[in-house]
This record gives structure tokens, C-alpha cells and sequence, in this order.
């Protein structure tokens, strides 16, 4: 099979930093906006969450099946790219700003409506987008290459939102510090809706590069009638789907419970949330450090052992930030180097879960005689909604138990407890029952996987036969 070019796999891999622009705007920084920005109560987001995942779980395997049965001169994948990145960032404008000034019931509507069309139009993108990785290639170095890359660029978009959001909030809202605490609520709202801004034209840049620098292979064209019955029966019969999804959930759900809560730690607890900034930066280094495990590690070890080494070095960076934070008062370098390691094995995960999905596409071909590829990788985008959800469902009910008050200057020593806690011991927890779950379910492997790609790839020389 043809391989990707290298400028190939980089103009696919730009797509992604657009993707978290609006990814980590979203899911790290969007609370703290609401709560302390708009006044929203936490308890209506501790509704909000689930209620929107409800519709994801309708609307995003009904998204998978709609690309599959896609068929236009761009090919499958890439106009909905296109058209999802633009829709998506127009939402995520109107979602940071409150044009019509509204307050009151009005304004719980407005953000409950936009929040539901923000995973919308973040699902038009992000399933083809990832949909497109077992197209690129059959042959595992390669695929491993474009995963690897895609998640590099993921990486970079995640740490331009959590290192240089402060201070652009900061310029664009013209407030005298960057502590999101001692930001007036119109501050934070100006420098929060302009910064949105930014991100969005971003995105549907990056859409544009991607797009037009990449070509589709294999693009199988599935021309069954639409049905959502069809759609739940093919993945409830893709036993392995459901098991990486369950173990991918958790261990995201993690990992999102530092980007969501380190926000309100810097501020309340820490007192600064310019340190935020500094301690991401170590996590931006450890994200791109976590471009070399895959391809140092598959010369040695097998995907399966990286995958369980990744946990590893997560779990390892978590119980030394534990100990860091509640034993040395959260020294910024030690908890820093912790992170790094952190990240590390994050995105190492990340990388690991795109390939995973790969193999899990070709073993569903393998074992149904179908090959669902944007179905199954609708799974992707919905289960790393439902870990934002688990996420966020923790961390609401923790802020209505401990009375977080977004208005207040100084919150309560109950709350910053609970916000320490779920900084420190919440996440190596979730990554510890993930490595479990992955350990003792996974069968994707060894010669099983072999048998499976050597099925594939005999079905692909038939096809061109």
C-alpha cells in the first residue's frame, strides 16, 4: 500500500492544533468562565453535563454513519472537517461572549443551548477528522507515524490554550493581573470572549491546511439505509470497542480532572494563577517528549507494553505531584517535573488510544465482515465526552457540597480541601483502575492482532483486484 508522505502527515497533523484550540478552551477553561465569569451556579452545570451527553450518545454514532456513507469528489472525511471547524468555532464564539446581554433565565438558556451545539459541531470535525488515520495506512510503523504526529499537534494546541491563556485573557479583557481571582467578572468576560475569538479564526485555518494538503485512501463508501438501530447493534457487537472505551473513559477522566480543576487550584488555593502558566509549560514539555515513546519504544516492546508503560509513568507523575502538593506546599519546580512525567505518559496514552482505534476498526471488519471506520471512531469523540462528563459531574458535586462561590475572593478552606483533592489523588486513581481494566480485557495483540491485519490486508488486494 502507498505510504503517507512526510508533508502529508504534517498537513494532517496541523488540523489538530484547531481542533484543541477549541478542545481545551472548552473542556479547561469554560467553567471557570461560567461560574466565575457569567455567575452560572455549578448545580445547573452539574445537570447541564449529563443532560448533553444524553444527545451525544444519539448524535455521534448518527454523525459516524453519516461520513461512512459519504461520497463527494473531496472525498468522505475531509468536507465535514471543513464544515465542522467552521461551525464549530462560530459556536465557541458565541459560547464565551454574551452579545445580546442577556442575564437571568435568558442567560441559563443561551449557555444550556450553545453548550449542546458546541459537541455538535466539535463532532462534525473531530470524527473525520480522526476517522481518516486507518486510511493513511495498514502498516503499523506508519500508522503509529501518523498517530504519533497527529497527537503531537493535539499536544501543541492543548499547551498554547493552558500556557498562554492567562495572560491573553489578561490583554484582551485590560485587566491590571493575570489572577483570574482578582479579575473583574468584565474583564474576564471580555478578555475570555476576544481570546475565543482568536481560537475559532485559528481553527478553521488549520481546518483549511489539512484539508487541502492530504488525499483519502481506501475511502469504502458504506451505501446502507441510515439506522441507529444498525448503528448500536454494530457496536454493541464489537466486544473490543466497548472494552476501550470503558478503560479509555476512565483514564481520560483523569487526566481532564487536572485540566479542569487546575484552573480553580492555581487560583484559590495557590493564590496565582500565572503559576498555572509555568506549571503547564512543564506539561507542554512532557507532551512533546511523549512524541519519542512510541517510536523508541515499538524497536523493543510491543503497542500493548508501551500502552501499560504510559499508565505507568502517568500514575508515577500523579502520586509525586500528591506528595509535592501536600507535603513540600506545592513547590512549583518539584510538582512541575512531576507533571512532566505526567504528560509524558498522557500523551503517550493518546497516541496509543488513535492506533488502538485503528486496530479496533480492522477488527471489527475482521469479525463482522464490515468495515464501520468513522462509526467506530464516532466512539472516540463521544467517550472522551463522557469522561469531560464523569469529570465534570465530580467536580460540580464537590463545588455544591463545599459551597465554591465563584463571586467569592477567598473560597471556604472546605472547598479548596476538595479542590486539592481532586487535583492530587482523584486522577492517579482513575489512570490505576484504567490500567486494570486495559490489563485483564484488551486482546488486540500478538499474533491475534497479526491474524487480523493479515485478514485486512488481503481483503484491500481483493478490492483492487
Amino acid at each position: 500500500m502507498e505510504k503517507t508522505s512526510l508533508k502529508e502527515k504534517l498537513g494532517y497533523g496541523v488540523g489538530a492544533v484547531g481542533l484543541d484550540l477549541s478542545y481545551g478552551l472548552f473542556y479547561s477553561y469554560l467553567s471557570y468562565y461560567l461560574t466565575d465569569g457569567l455567575g452560572i451556579s455549578s448545580v445547573f452545570l452539574l445537570i447541564l453535563a449529563p443532560l448533553a451527553r444524553i444527545w451525544d450518545g444519539i448524535n455521534d454514532p448518527m454523525m459516524g454513519m453519516i461520513v461512512d456513507k459519504t461520497r463527494t469528489k473531496m472525498g468522505k472525511y475531509r468536507p465535514w472537517i471543513l464544515t465542522g471547524a467552521i461551525l464549530n468555532g462560530i459556536v465557541l464564539c458565541l459560547l464565551f461572549n454574551n452579545p445580546f446581554g442577556l442575564s437571568e433565565l435568558s442567560l441559563y438558556i443561551y449557555v444550556g443551548i450553545l453548550y449542546v451545539f458546541w459537541g455538535m459541531s466539535n463532532t462534525l470535525a473531530d470524527i473525520p477528522f480522526w476517522s481518516m488515520v486507518p486510511s493513511f495506512a495498514t502498516e503499523e510503523k506508519d500508522r503509529n507515524l501518523v498517530s504519533t504526529i497527529a497527537r503531537a499537534f493535539s499536544g501543541l494546541g492543548q499547551g498554547i490554550i493552558m500556557i498562554l491563556t492567562s495572560y491573553m485573557v489578561k490583554f484582551f479583557g485590560r485587566a491590571d493581573t493575570t489572577k483570574f481571582n482578582e479579575m473583574t467578572s468584565d474583564s474576564l468576560k471580555t478578555g475570555f470572549g476576544k481570546w475565543a475569538m482568536v481560537a475559532a479564526a485559528a481553527l478553521v485555518f488549520f481546518a483549511c491546511v489539512c484539508v487541502f494538503s492530504t488525499k483519502e485512501r481506501r475511502v469504502i463508501v458504506n451505501n446502507e439505509k441510515f439506522s441507529f438501530k444498525d448503528a448500536i447493534k454494530i457496536i454493541k457487537s464489537n466486544d473490543q470497542l466497548l472494552i476501550f472505551m470503558l478503560f479509555a473513559m476512565i483514564s481520560n477522566a483523569g487526566y481532564y480532572m487536572t485540566s479542569g480543576i487546575s484552573s480553580y487550584y492555581f487560583s484559590a488555593v495557590a493564590g496565582d494563577l500565572t503559576i498555572q502558566s509555568k506549571f503547564n509549560l512543564f506539561g507542554t514539555v512532557g507532551s512533546v517528549l511523549s512524541l519519542l515513546v512510541i517510536p523508541v519504544c515499538s524497536k523493543k516492546m510491543s503497542n500493548r507494553s508501551t500502552y501499560r508503560l504510559s499508565l505507568g509513568m502517568a500514575i508515577a507523575g500523579y502520586t509525586g505531584m500528591a506528595i509535592v502538593g501536600y507535603c513540600f506546599h506545592a513547590n512549583l519546580v518539584a510538582m512541575g517535573i512531576c507533571y512532566t512525567l505526567v504528560s509524558l505518559g498522557i500523551g503517550s496514552m493518546f497516541v496509543n488510544q488513535t492506533v488502538m482505534l485503528a486496530d479496533i476498526v480492522d477488527y471489527g471488519e475482521f469479525k463482522l465482515g464490515k468495515r464501520n471506520q468513522s462509526l467506530t471512531f464516532s466512539m472516540k469523540g463521544f467517550l472522551q465526552k463522557m469522561a469531560y462528563t464523569m469529570q465534570s459531574v465530580i467536580m460540580y458535586s464537590a463545588f455544591s457540597i463545599t459551597h465554591y462561590d465563584g463571586n467569592a475572593a477567598v473560597q471556604t478552606e472546605s472547598a479548596k480541601s476538595a479542590i486539592s483533592f481532586l487535583m492530587f489523588i482523584v486522577p492517579p486513581v482513575m489512570i490505576a483502575v484504567s490500567f486494570i481494566v486495559f490489563s485483564k480485557k484488551y486482546k488486540i495483540y500478538g499474533d491475534y492482532k497479526q491474524k487480523i491485519l493479515n485478514k485486512v490486508n488481503l481483503n484491500t488486494l481483493e478490492e483492487n483486484n
